[in-house]
């Protein structure tokens, strides 16, 4: 599929700002008490993280071209 080159920068912009607030997320869950208690919460939000950074990635890659 093809994508105009603004379709890729508001896709790359809502990705990055979900990707903030998912690393804010992270901290928050850490700073916590009883830290294990949102051990299954932490490892989502991280794993979600590296999904967003691959996205990015490859709509990087795609605008460059």
């Amino acid at each position: 599929m093809k994508y105009s080159r603004e379709e890729l920068e508001e896709a790359k912009r809502q990705i990055d700002s979900t990707l903030h607030k998912l690393r804010e997320t992270i901290k928050t869950f850490e700073a916590k008490e009883e830290k294990a208690r949102y051990k299954s919460q932490i490892t989502l939000a991280k794993r979600r993280v590296k999904a967003f950074e691959i996205a990015n990635y490859f709509i990087e890659e795609a605008m460059e071209k």
